[in-house]
């Protein structure tokens, strides 16, 4: 490893960043992070850090970012929390640092997307971006058409109503639910609410991608999915402020009086 170490001015200037002299300037200014620590002068870094410039994660020229989809196992946490037992990063142990997209109960399986890309992050966490979410639930008794309704229409949890969503009967046990938010542990307890237990709850999609890869293995995202990915999310905003719908402020309406108007004196317009 110490052959693939590398100075950090050099490493952020080679990014195309900056000159290696400004890289030294923003290095003693605290602007530069690697692994979430603000750095001396002189540090090295590896292919593995991750290094940022006000937050912003940058990378050596024609590095491609890493896009995983990855088959979570009942019992691992999603958390990069190397000290948490069963995490996620251990699980995969991919040779470079990667941080999951969102979140599985540790209770649930299923697709979850691995990245060391941050500005993708934001965009597919965000709850009003719409952005589908697909999950097959067992529960403990049989389903009725007046759960599936209920379920469809939105369920009070957590002080709020949870959005419309649709809700298909796979069998006596079995449901399909789409979702385009995420509350904690939102169909868990939207189920509990109606009086039924998940037993069993598996995540099958997220956006334009599908769950097609053995329990425990992962594979990379296509040039293509990537591609439709990135166009799927593009309308997205990447702070939560953005995201908030826009409110008009109403334009003042303008009249125009004339002098001998009897109005002209009371509204004091001279």
């Amino acid at each position: 490893m110490k052959e693939n170490l590398k100075r950090l001015n050099k490493f952020i200037g080679e990014t195309g960043y900056c000159s290696r002299r400004e890289a030294d300037k923003i290095i003693e200014e605290g602007r530069v992070t690697i692994n979430g620590i603000v750095p001396e002068l002189g540090t090295k870094v590896s292919p593995d850090d991750e290094v940022r410039i006000d937050g912003k994660l940058i990378r050596e020229k024609n590095e491609k970012p890493v896009y995983l989809a990855f088959y979570k196992p009942v019992g691992i946490e999603c958390t990069t929390n190397l000290e948490v037992r069963n995490n996620i990063v251990d699980y995969i142990n991919y040779p470079k640092r990667i941080f999951p997209i969102g979140r599985l109960d540790k209770a649930s399986e299923g697709l979850i997307f691995m990245t060391n890309d941050g500005d993708i992050v934001n965009k597919i966490l965000r709850a009003r971006n719409n952005h589908e979410k697909e999950y097959t639930v067992t529960v403990n008794k049989p389903i009725t058409d007046r759960f599936i309704e209920r379920m469809g229409n939105g369920v009070p949890i957590l002080d709020t109503v949870t959005r419309k969503c649709k809700v298909e009967q796979i069998s006596k046990y079995i449901f399909k639910i789409i979702l385009t938010q995420g509350l904690n542990r939102q169909i868990r307890r939207m189920c509990e609410y109606l009086g039924y237990e998940v037993t069993a709850l598996k995540r099958i999609r997220i956006i334009n991608i599908s769950l097609d890869v053995p329990v425990g293995r992962y594979r990379d995202l296509s040039d293509a999915e990537i591609k439709e990915l990135n166009a799927l999310i593009e309308p997205s905003s990447k702070t939560e402020e953005a995201s908030l719908p826009k409110t008009e402020t109403p334009k003042r309406r303008t009249e125009f009086i004339k002098r001998d108007d009897p109005r002209f004196k009371k509204r004091g317009d001279y």
